[in-house]
């Protein structure tokens, strides 16, 4: 029988300081629940293919968002802008998940998922597949449809902080 690896707390500590140092865009993620919608604040989350058109978004298991997710579900990304930091301090735990929604001005995409207005982009997708990894769920999903606004001004996550 092999012992569980023992985790070696400075390279866990490092390895924090090494990820504050990179700088992310704030995205809200969106799913249904049998309460309405529920939502988080994400900062991992990147394209993955261009064809067909999908992102990669991990999300810790312990999120309230990840009892939501399974293949097949509807999912809303809105790729927040700099003046939307008050929406991603409320989605990041700020406001409790029944409240959230309150903040910023939302509209339905295609499957009924809120998408919050004013965002740099939305993306309406469908969950493709999820792998567990350690505290987190890889989630793929592709892209059915997008919204881009005109201008180009993401909010930015750096070190616990925005830029």
């Amino acid at each position: 029988m092999q012992d569980k690896p023992v985790m070696n707390k400075i390279l866990v500590s490092d390895f924090k300081g090494a990820m504050r140092r990179l700088a992310s865009g704030v995205a809200i993620a969106v799913a249904s629940s049998s309460d309405g919608p529920i939502g988080m604040a994400a900062t991992s989350i990147t394209s993955l293919t261009m064809e067909p058109p999908a992102i990669l978004l991990c999300v810790n298991q312990s999120a309230s968002l990840h009892a939501c997710l399974t293949p097949g579900v509807p999912l809303s990304v809105s790729l927040l802008s700099r003046h939307q930091k008050d929406i991603s301090v409320a989605f990041g735990g700020g406001l409790p998940k029944e409240q959230r929604f309150s903040a910023g001005c939302w509209t339905a995409d295609m499957h009924g998922i809120p998408m919050l207005e004013e965002a740099q982009a939305n993306m309406s997708c469908v969950i493709d597949s999820m792998f567990l990894f350690g505290t987190h769920s890889i989630v793929i999903a592709r892209v059915n449809a997008l919204r881009l606004s005109d201008g180009i001004d993401p909010l930015i996550f750096q070190n616990g902080g925005y830029l």
